[in-house]
């Protein structure tokens, strides 16, 4: 699956960091950059459930494809959904449901940082995302 530009960058920006730490700081920067849900956004009904931390999502069909924004309670996962939502914008419904989360972290140099529970709960929103495209 090729990659859009912004994923393309997303890895370039993240191979230049020599190690954890300088990523873990992009990582915090790249949360910044999430574009904030409102408080009628902050719901149950776009709760991710399967996250050890609070994670909302919501999605939005413009131009005939969705569009994902999402927020989190925890610094770093912001972060994490950042480099998620870079990836996934633009993705038809097909290529959503093949995208490879682990290989996607790998590929940022990130797998090693994920824990178990941090693992999982990417992957519950992913699902979330899937499912939200096969309803939109």
């Amino acid at each position: 699956m090729s990659l859009s530009v912004a994923a393309q960058e997303t890895l370039e920006a993240f191979a230049a960091c020599p190690g954890w730490e300088q990523r873990a700081r992009l990582l915090m920067q790249w949360g910044e950059r999430l574009e904030p849900l409102s408080d009628a956004e902050r719901v149950d009904e776009h709760r991710v459930h399967g996250c050890e931390s609070l994670v909302w999502l919501v999605a939005e069909r413009r131009d005939g494809r969705l569009h994902f924004r999402a927020s989190s309670d925890a610094r770093l996962l912001r972060g994490l959904l950042a480099v998620l939502l870079v990836r996934v914008e633009g993705l038809s419904n097909e290529q959503l449901a093949s995208l490879d989360l682990a290989d996607w972290f790998a590929q940022l140099g990130l797998q090693r940082q994920l824990s178990p529970s941090r693992s999982n709960g990417l992957n519950a929103v992913l699902q979330r995302m899937r499912t939200l495209a096969r309803e939109n």
